[in-house]
């Protein structure tokens, strides 16, 4: 009540039961609150006339009228002071009201103080402190050696709900789309992305350096900052690359968690896919194998039709699929069947045995679906873009999406939860989502659109979300502009291109850098001629990153056997071409602490007046788009569209499909189509050999020169003498 008074601008004096002269205060008081604890003690002549009394006491006094043999009184004489009171409540019965109106008010107190902890500003968050070693034990033995926070602590400390996080045991989670709603008046915060330059066979450290910058931001700068990176993909893990979630003192654990399935949402993409494969293939069996009279029997379409959802469903389904006289269903598939079961050349050989043609294969990372996966801005937008996905087409040329099949909402119900970001944590404790795994030189590159834009919600106005965009700048920061900005509508602030002294002396005209063998003694010996050639592929990435508008910050990765000379030619020379700022970084060895330099350039690049650009209109026609990206991006003189692209071209034109953006699917060796040319190729021209439209993703991409789509497999034989494997590979598409 004293509150209560206080905010109404009351004038309040707080009295006890022993103040001096207590009964004069009292007499001075228009409005008197007692809550004394004394039976009766308050006299009726104590009062101003007129006052109003609030009587908050409860006592029991003795009384034989009563059965019990107790009365219950007030703190007030209530037969005196009703004289003279203008009002007095009466006891019992009469602070009902004000208790509960103070225990209303105590809860929203309650609340505000709850809630605070969870609005945009500094996180209380808890940091691991680093300890590199000397010399440096392996990625794994490193990751091994810390152990996590529980994710349940992570998601609390960055502002979820419980019942926003569903957890995987005590280190992964899921995060549900509807933090995204609760926190979507919010601002966002700061929005980086980091490229590279075209990396070596071995990688640039894109990922590494992701994941040290995020560290340096948080744990060492004091400001919140999230990582979002994609999933690595099987073929990263089991491969020479061996693992794709950073590496040193920055990477993402549990190591083993990240990389081997995480939380099945690649899992989930290969099932759908197995389905739209499985669904076409029984009908093709069917079509070939049965009469038109035995169609209609099997799937119970009659005259009599009730006009149900379901009947519906299935009418629609009918006339669009299941007579060919009326449609001329499935003279060829294209879907990419990116999985590769056990039946998968079961598949194959039955198809051709009907004399169909061959489906095209390619990996799972590769997909539409995965694509779709990393476009998706909600579920409903998912769902809508897994409906339109052109998976076949009919004779006469109709194309044939998977709401006519029939399963698109079951293909929706099976990725589900692959929709939700999972959330992981760094080396010190910072957090990660990790989520979607396309890749760059056949689909788009970048992790989700969802991760991206619930972690910029929760880092708030003045932290910052660390995306990446794998490959050379030409291709997934390209990409990353032009196909995810555009879907997902974010224009990020600053660009960090991550280079090495290693891939500017192999562009600089440096020997083969060949996977699993040692580099050559070129790498390792300083050698300034080399480099100085090289940086010229540094400049031609760097008038490709400013091309999109924004500040660009290089950041170099370095090794044990750079020297001073040669990482400040590589610094003067990234200056000279336009780089906001060039700065040397060690967060491999270090963690953040080896990456604090580039994180006060990137606060500093974030505050600069900025204009986000793209790099064509979506109007242009689909071969002026291609061309605009070849000449601006890789260098070329002009492009070559093939015949059956040519052919590809006018088709989507015609059915109005040539407002959507391009996706390159080209080499990440080189900036033009041929791996082999290193450096800044000139005087080529592009070849286009056929365009694809995956209207899921909502994209057309073109195939450059020799890339393939197609999927690796293994083949395994049991060397019975050694134990061994003799292991060889097998192209499939």
């Amino acid at each position: 009540m004293h509150d209560l008074l206080l905010w109404s601008h009351a004038t309040v004096t707080t009295c006890h039961s022993k103040t001096t002269d207590l009964a004069a205060q009292v007499g001075r008081a228009d409005i008197l609150v007692v809550g004394a604890g004394k039976a009766e003690m308050v006299k009726g002549e104590w009062l101003k006339e007129g006052a109003v009394v609030i009587d908050c006491g409860i006592n029991h006094i003795p009384d034989d009228s009563k059965a019990n043999g107790m009365r219950v009184v007030g703190d007030v004489h209530y037969p005196s002071a009703k004289e003279k009171a203008g009002f007095i409540t009466p006891v019992p019965g009469g602070v009902g009201p004000m208790t509960v109106a103070m225990l209303m008010e105590n809860t929203v107190q309650s609340a505000k103080r709850f809630l605070k902890t969870y609005q945009p500003g500094k996180w209380n968050i808890s940091y691991a402190k680093l300890k590199p070693q000397k010399p440096q034990p392996s990625d794994t033995a490193i990751a091994h050696s810390f152990t996590p926070k529980t994710i349940g602590r992570l998601a609390r400390e960055v502002g979820l709900f419980s019942e926003e996080v569903e957890q995987y045991g005590t280190t992964r989670a899921k995060v549900r789309l509807e933090a995204l709603n609760r926190l979507k008046t919010q601002p966002d915060g700061k929005y980086l992305v980091v490229t590279g330059i075209t990396p070596t066979p071995l990688g640039e450290g894109t990922t590494t350096t992701t994941l040290g910058l995020a560290q340096a931001l948080g744990a060492h700068l004091h400001v919140n900052s999230f990582a979002c990176v994609r999933q690595p993909s099987q073929g990263s893990n089991f491969g020479v690359k061996g693992g794709a979630v950073g590496g040193g003192y920055s990477q993402v654990i549990p190591m083993e968690e990240v990389s081997l399935h995480l939380t099945s949402d690649t899992q989930a993409v290969m099932a759908a896919s197995s389905l739209v494969v499985d669904t076409i293939n029984a009908r093709v069996l069917s079509e070939l194998t049965q009469s038109d009279k035995v169609i209609k029997k099997l799937y119970h379409i009659s005259t009599n039709i009730i006009w149900s959802l379901y009947f519906k469903i299935l009418l629609q389904m009918f006339f669009t699929l299941f007579t060919r006289k009326i449609c001329g269903m499935c003279a060829f598939c294209y879907f990419q069947d990116k999985t590769l079961p056990i039946g998968i050349f079961l598949r194959f050989y039955l198809i051709n045995l009907f004399q169909t043609p061959s489906k095209q294969l390619s990996g799972s990372v590769a997909s539409e679906m995965m694509a779709v996966l990393a476009l998706s801005t909600s579920l409903g937008d998912m769902t809508r873009r897994l409906a339109r996905m052109v998976v076949a087409y009919s004779r006469k040329g109709r194309p044939i999406t998977t709401e006519d099949l029939g399963i698109s909402g079951v293909l929706a119900t099976l990725m589900r939860d692959a929709v939700k970001p999972s959330l992981m944590q760094t080396m010190e404790g910072t957090p990660v989502f990790v989520h979607t795994c396309p890749l760059s030189d056949i689909a788009q590159g970048n992790s989700s659109i969802l991760a991206d834009q619930i972690a910029l919600k929760l880092v708030g106005p003045e932290g910052f979300v660390v995306t990446e965009a794998e490959g050379g700048a030409e291709l997934g920061m390209e990409k990353f502009f032009d196909i995810k900005c555009r879907s997902s509508g974010l224009h990020p602030d600053v660009v960090v291109m991550v280079a090495s002294v290693h891939a500017l002396k192999m562009h600089g005209g440096g020997p083969a850098v060949t996977a699993g063998s040692a580099m050559p003694k070129e790498y390792s010996a300083e050698n300034l001629t080399l480099l100085e050639n090289g940086c010229s592929h540094l400049k031609r990435q760097l008038e490709n990153a400013r091309a999109f508008g924004l500040p660009v910050i290089v950041a170099i990765n370095t090794f044990s056997t750079d020297t001073d000379a040669e990482l400040g030619l590589v610094c003067e020379q990234a200056k000279l071409a336009g780089a906001f700022e060039a700065v040397p970084c060690s967060h491999w060895a270090e963690g953040g602490a080896g990456a604090v330099a580039l994180g006060q350039a990137v606060q500093r690049a974030a505050e600069t007046p900025h204009q986000m650009n793209f790099l064509y209109d979506l109007e242009m026609p689909i071969d002026d788009k291609i061309r605009a990206i070849a000449k601006s991006m890789y260098g070329a003189d002009d492009v070559e569209l093939l015949p059956l692209a040519q052919q590809k071209v006018a088709l989507f034109s015609k059915q109005g499909l040539g407002n959507l953006p391009i996706c390159m699917a080209k080499t990440h060796l080189s900036l033009s189509h041929d791996p082999e040319w290193k450096g800044v190729p000139t005087g080529f021209t592009l070849p286009i050999r056929d365009i694809h439209a995956n209207l899921g993703a909502g994209f057309l991409y073109a195939l450059v020169g020799t890339v393939s789509t197609g999927a690796v497999t293994h083949s395994y034989e049991l060397l019975s003498e050694t134990n061994g494997l003799r292991l060889s590979f097998i192209y499939v598409g």
